[in-house]
């Protein structure tokens, strides 16, 4: 079993996670008040969110079928 993701999706969705967790369990505990708290997940959240848009500006678009062979689909 392994502990540490490996592809992009799973990054993100272990990263996402994590911020909603720390949200989650500050709000809980009451410690969502104190400003240090409030930094670090903010912080965990705008380095999501620069992840995010670093994947978004690398995201190429793939096409299934290549230009110049065009497939008859009359079928």
């Amino acid at each position: 079993m392994k502990y540490i993701p490996t592809t992009k999706d799973s990054i993100a969705l272990t990263c996402a996670s994590i911020v909603t967790l720390g949200f989650f369990i500050a709000g809980l505990f009451g410690v969502l008040d104190y400003i240090i708290v409030k930094v670090a997940l903010f912080l965990g959240l705008a380095f999501l969110f620069v992840i995010a848009l670093i994947y978004m500006l690398k995201n190429e678009i793939k096409k299934n079928r290549p230009e110049d062979k065009l497939q008859d689909d009359s079928h």
